[in-house]
């Protein structure tokens, strides 16, 4: 039983772990075509521009930005400007064309219209007990608390609606904020001033399908930043990450399979023990059907004792994992159900069917008269 909630709780680990982390991938992408920024990783660009999981790959030019905004292939370009967090959460400069992209709505409060005003999400709330009025000072770096900007306090304005999305786990706030809190002035009416200013990256919306094509290889020869794909490279990072959950899957299923074996044995070993007790059972009336129905019940009750044992494991040890995750935004869940765990119950059903098959086959073909003659 313990062989086989084992092998449960890694495959509930796995099937929750998962599905979690595509969800995540998916629905924090939806929507966004391309994430334009400083020139490196592609992989690096997408997971600190999208996920923020990841260091940014540098800065880009206000300028160079806001000419590629107004390129005629690009239907919508959100701005983001990284660098800080609060207790591990991102603070992202951006405007209200983010807001637009996720379709983020206010549970309580406004959105921000002065510098140094923020909105936060749902998770940032909930986990810092913030509210609308409450003051903080963030950090410079993007899980660091020791450089605090303890000159400027943010002001919280609002609190955003849960999405299930990266953003319950952000400080969102004008990207003014961010120059002003690293010492760089307003000014966005003199182009000279313009020129020092910078930002992350731009997320991308294309106009048309003939976009798809073109601008990608556009920024990337015509300028000096880089683009990339959300879903190429999203599909790369998953069929990685994969590979080493096939893995972990096969494993479990093999130790299953090792489960039904000890399980087949005990049961072949207890048989010959409890012979004569059977076979007593016998002379007082029971037929050879009831005597394999219970072999087989007593080979299903300890493998689906086992498999829900190992659910629960499954789900602690994934809440656990997630509770000493050091980003938010990656955090896993272990209070995540999904209707496929049933077929993992239905799966240790199986194992003690065809475990604790022959132990019952050989105590319902055996010879009342012999096994008490021989007690």
């Amino acid at each position: 039983m313990l062989l086989i909630a084992f092998g449960t709780g890694i495959l509930t680990l796995l099937l929750l772990g998962s599905t979690q982390a595509g969800e995540k991938l998916k629905g924090n992408a939806n929507g966004i075509d391309l994430v334009v920024g400083a020139k490196g990783s592609s992989l690096q660009l997408i997971l600190s521009s999208i996920y923020f999981i990841d260091f940014p790959t540098g800065n880009i030019s206000l300028t160079d930005a806001k000419n590629l905004a107004q390129n005629p292939m690009v239907k919508r370009a959100v701005p983001l400007a990284l660098g800080d967090n609060y207790a591990g959460f991102r603070i992202v400069g951006t405007d209200t064309s983010y807001i637009n992209l996720y379709h983020l709505k206010l549970v309580q409060g406004n959105y921000w219209k002065n510098d140094f005003e923020v909105v936060i999400g749902s998770e940032v709330a909930k986990i810092k007990k913030l509210k609308v009025g409450d003051k903080f000072s963030g950090s410079h770096g993007l899980s660091s608390d020791e450089d605090v900007h303890e000159r400027d306090q943010n002001t919280i304005t609002g609190i955003l609606k849960p999405t299930g999305t990266v953003t319950d786990n952000l400080v969102l706030t004008s990207i003014e904020s961010i120059w002003k809190m690293h010492g760089i002035e307003d000014g966005l009416e003199e182009p000279a001033h313009q020129s020092k200013k910078e930002i992350t990256s731009l997320l991308i919306q294309y106009r048309s399908r003939m976009s798809i094509v073109l601008f990608p290889m556009m920024v990337n020869k015509s300028t000096s930043m880089q683009a990339a794909s959300p879903a190429k490279e999203s599909a790369r990072l998953f069929s990685l990450i994969g590979v080493g959950v096939d893995t972990a899957k096969w494993f479990a299923i093999i130790v299953m399979l090792i489960s039904a074996i000890s399980i087949f044995v005990t049961l072949y070993n207890s048989l010959k023990e409890r012979m004569y007790d059977l076979a007593i059972m016998r002379v007082m009336g029971g037929s050879q059907l009831k005597v394999f129905i219970i072999i087989i019940l007593e080979g299903i009750i300890l493998t689906v004792i086992g498999s829900v044992i190992g659910l629960f494991l499954g789900h602690i040890c994934l809440q656990l994992i997630g509770h000493f995750q050091d980003s938010p935004q990656a955090r896993l869940s272990g209070l995540y159900f999904m209707p496929e765990e049933l077929f993992i119950v239905l799966g240790g059903f199986l194992v003690g069917v065809v475990a604790s098959f022959l132990p019952a086959i050989q105590a319902y073909r055996t010879d009342i008269s012999n096994t008490i003659l021989r007690a």
